[in-house]
């Protein structure tokens, strides 16, 4: 008789909002094996491992671990069963050394000497070099998640999750991780790799589960697989376009934004974009394509200004209008007023006394003009919903009249109707002669609404013919 799944999670259901983030996936994987969770962005690969974690709570579905069923309402639960988690950003405590962060989440008395001596010989256990004295933020990001795992480790994981491991690693590190996660296999634990690189699926793990849409679509071993095969999983057929669809129509002549041999220094020793070249003219939505790592966010940063090429050239116009992905970390501030959130746009360049008079009558205008369902311009922004929030930002960034306008997910979150109201002013500013920078983890709404697609693998930038399964492809790595 063959022994249980290490973990088994059955008919998992996760609706957030209006959106469905998992409809009946399943999971099973062997105990000593290293399995690959593949998916598009947004396929719920994370949310899946956040309820075997603890981290989320599910509509509907079970989880068996060792065949056992276990309900796992906190992450502390998880431990307590045998889970560790390995997030895809670490997250130590950057000023404390390698002994605190492991020791933290700890019970009784801190005694550093006894931690040292702990840490020390969690990292023989499982063969890591690393000074256990050291701030965890002088160390290289392949370290900092050694850590993580050395945490996990230490309160004792038999099945370790680990979510994008290899996104901002160099290639030797990636294969060291990997090579290591193999001995964890073959000493009896078990493994579970959230990956977009098809390549590193197929040559490191033993099986393979592709999610797409929120549900399971493939599980195959990874031998038996081939990067088509997988590739055709994870990407699907092409989903019907919104009824409001705009038929795409040629830019103007005129070049607005240029870039020449363009490098941006990611987070880590690797580059986030590399050699990228390319073009964007007045009047055209240029959707931008990229699995999550693959340096997009860093290319958009750049465009709307708030980061600087490390080399090479990127002209572009001064007027940016920019929709970042977190508008509560980074395009409003939640108790300001919406009066005083406008107000933000554009204060960095501005000397003098205030005219709130001429502010209030601004925000009440963009109030109007954008259907925001406020109380009045006074309103603090926490009262507003994702969507109205949503839509007084874009307001924001247009009533600058920008000469660029980029947008990070600016549809994320939202309803139907919002979703579909943003998409609609877009368009319109596109038909004004604004240039628009789209991104969308979502591939169908960047096909959509695209009158270009370029597409960001691995740090490269490429123009790509406007057919999902050709960007999909891209997005892969895939010829």
């Amino acid at each position: 008789m063959s022994a249980p799944p290490a973990l088994e999670m059955i008919d998992i259901s996760k609706q957030f909002g209006g959106v469905m983030a998992l409809a009946g996936a399943r999971i099973s994987v062997r105990r000593g094996t290293v399995h690959g969770l593949l998916g598009e962005n947004g396929a719920g690969k994370t949310t899946l491992m956040g309820i075997a974690y603890g981290m989320i709570k599910p509509d509907h579905g079970s989880t068996r671990i060792d065949g056992v069923e276990v309900t796992l309402r906190t992450p502390l639960d998880a431990i307590a069963a045998g889970i560790g988690m390995v997030q895809q950003h670490p997250a130590n405590v950057p000023v404390m050394s390698v002994a605190q962060n492991i020791e933290l989440g700890g019970r009784g008395p801190y005694k550093p000497v006894l931690a040292a001596r702990r840490a020390q010989a969690l990292a023989e256990k499982v063969g890591f070099s690393i000074d256990v004295d050291s701030p965890v933020g002088s160390l290289s990001v392949g370290d900092q998640q050694r850590v993580e795992i050395m945490k996990a480790i230490g309160r004792d994981a038999r099945v370790l999750i680990l979510d994008e491991p290899t996104a901002v690693l160099a290639p030797s590190a990636a294969r060291d991780l990997f090579l290591w996660l193999r001995a964890f296999a073959a000493d009896g634990g078990t493994a579970i790799v959230i990956t977009h690189k098809l390549d590193e699926a197929r040559s490191f793990t033993d099986d393979l589960t592709v999610l797409r849409g929120g549900s399971t679509v493939s599980v195959t071993s990874a031998e038996s697989s081939t990067i088509a095969s997988l590739a055709a999983s994870m990407i699907g057929t092409a989903a019907e376009p919104d009824t409001f669809v705009q038929p795409n129509r040629p830019a103007a002549a005129e070049v607005v934004v240029r870039a020449d041999s363009l490098r941006l220094d990611g987070d880590s020793d690797i580059p986030a974009v590399r050699a990228a070249s390319f073009e964007i003219r007045r009047g055209e939505i240029i959707g931008i394509a990229g699995v999550d790592g693959s340096g997009h966010h860093h290319l958009l940063l750049a465009l709307a200004g708030r980061i600087a090429p490390a080399s090479g050239d990127l002209i572009r116009p001064e007027r940016v209008g920019f929709v970042p992905e977190d508008r509560h970390r980074d395009a409003v501030v939640l108790e300001f007023t919406l009066v005083q959130n406008v107000a933000l746009h554009g204060a960095g360049q501005r000397r003098g006394w205030m005219d709130w008079r001429a502010f209030e009558k601004r925000t009440t205008a963009m109030l109007d003009r954008f259907d925001v369902r406020a109380r009045g311009a006074r309103q603090p922004m926490v009262g507003l919903s994702g969507g109205n929030q949503q839509k007084l930002v874009l307001a924001r960034e247009l009533d600058g009249n920008p000469e660029l306008l980029v947008l990070e997910n600016p549809t994320r979150g939202l309803d139907i109707r919002a979703a579909l109201f943003v998409k609609q002013q877009v368009r319109a500013a596109r038909d004004r002669g604004i240039p628009i920078v789209f991104y969308s983890s979502d591939l169908d709404e960047v096909i959509d609404i695209a009158d270009r697609v370029l597409v960001v693998h691995a740090g490269s930038v490429s123009d790509v013919a406007r057919d999902r399964r050709i960007v999909g492809a891209a997005m892969l790595g895939i010829a």
